[in-house]
């Protein structure tokens, strides 16, 4: 059994992966909320010798929460941690971009579809809204856009008269109140960007691809989309559960 994780500048998830790489537990935090304290709290009840979990795998954003899960799994659970830039990714993925420039969440959601004989555009609703381009094996970098719900959050604080709201799809473009019309702006705006970008990467490319979604909106948008989409929550968790294996290289 081993544990992977991804840390994100909203939310942190950690899952225990049994020897079939099958996810058996998931735990879910707030990233701005975790501590040691916390992580003690969360799994207590996991006897990781028992187990045999004796390394953790992490993609992260956030390298002070990085460095907080580290000295909880090394010190208090003799597990050895480790972070999915500083592995020999090479063995299992061509990158075609500066590694330091491109986050470790992207790199996952790269692995996560790897495929030698199909393309794949990864799109990420996460607190930024991220494309990256997969020809076969090899990433050819992509396209960060702001985030759906930062956005919208930041226009409700800046905009005294925009109340508290939620994003949701909407089929009319014209609203009839300022809650329906900033719904309106959000859902068919982020639709147009999507489809736009998708297109975009297409023209310069002229390659046939695959879209993945994935993220908090994933299926807000999965069927409003000009293109075929497929959903897939757990494709970051996929990608360090594949790269598990560059882990030997490392020790």
């Amino acid at each position: 059994m081993i544990i992977v994780g991804d840390i994100g500048n909203t939310e942190t998830k950690i899952c225990l992966v049994n020897s079939k790489n099958k996810i058996t537990q998931r735990f879910n935090f707030k990233t701005k909320n975790i501590n040691v304290n916390l992580l003690k709290k969360t799994f207590k009840k996991i006897n990781f010798t028992k187990f045999k979990i004796m390394q953790c795998l992490f993609s992260s954003v956030v390298p002070k929460s990085f460095k907080i899960i580290k000295i909880y799994f090394e010190k208090f659970c003799n597990v050895k941690c480790f972070e999915l830039k500083n592995l020999p990714l090479n063995n299992l993925i061509k990158i075609k971009v500066n590694k330091k420039q491109v986050g470790s969440d992207r790199i996952a959601n790269a692995l996560g579809v790897l495929n030698k004989t199909k393309n794949h555009i990864i799109l990420d609703f996460g607190t930024a809204t991220t494309f990256d381009v997969l020809i076969k094996n090899v990433y050819h970098g992509g396209v960060i856009a702001p985030g759906v719900n930062l956005s919208l959050k930041t226009l409700i604080n800046k905009a005294s008269l925009i109340p508290k709201l939620d994003l949701k799809k909407t089929n009319k473009v014209i609203g009839i109140n300022t809650v329906s019309a900033v719904r309106s702006g959000f859902f068919w705006g982020y639709n147009g960007l999507i489809d736009n970008i998708i297109n975009l990467i297409k023209k310069e490319t002229k390659k046939p691809f695959k879209i993945i979604i994935t993220g908090g909106f994933a299926h807000l948008f999965k069927n409003s989309l000009k293109s075929k989409v497929k959903v897939n929550r757990d494709i970051t968790i996929n990608g360090l559960i594949r790269a598990t294996s560059l882990i030997k290289y490392n020790k």
